[in-house]
């Protein structure tokens, strides 16, 4: 009965994967739906890096290389079913939630979380330049163990 139920659990999580995906106009390649059902086939959201995802991927016994991962989780954002935050000019994270939200960057172990929202205040922000317009403001609160 335990594979029974594991083998539900991974059809439920890979529904949810292709609904999603269809949701977004995407289409449900093995590799997108494999991936979609690591991001989102618990309901949950999730920050994760390509290379954390990869990782994920291949726990998972899923065959897929780390550039499509890459290629994958482009095509997720330009398809509005993810955001990209970027820490450091470098480090790309992207997130399943896709509300504008800020976010806590814990420099000690390098992972991405959700902060408070309704916490946050901002009085106002700049003009945007001739010609522009902001698409989206993303705030990102670095944390470090407190020196005591």
């Amino acid at each position: 009965m335990r594979d029974g139920i594991t083998m539900q659990a991974t059809e439920t999580r890979q529904k949810r994967g292709a609904d999603w995906l269809a949701g977004a106009g995407l289409r449900p390649t093995r590799q997108r739906v494999a991936l979609a059902a690591l991001l989102i086939g618990d309901g949950k959201d999730r920050h994760v890096t390509a290379e954390s995802l990869y990782a994920a991927s291949c726990d998972s016994g899923e065959k897929v290389s780390l550039a499509t991962v890459y290629n994958t989780l482009r095509a997720f954002c330009e398809a509005g079913l993810m955001r990209e935050i970027t820490v450091d000019g470098s480090k790309s994270y992207f997130d399943t939630n896709t509300s504008n939200h800020p976010h806590f960057f814990w420099e000690d172990d390098a992972h991405l979380t959700d902060a408070p929202a309704e916490e946050l205040k901002i009085a106002q922000l700049p003009q945007a330049p001739e010609g522009a317009e902001i698409a989206k403001v993303d705030v990102v609160i670095r944390l470090r163990p407190a020196r005591g």
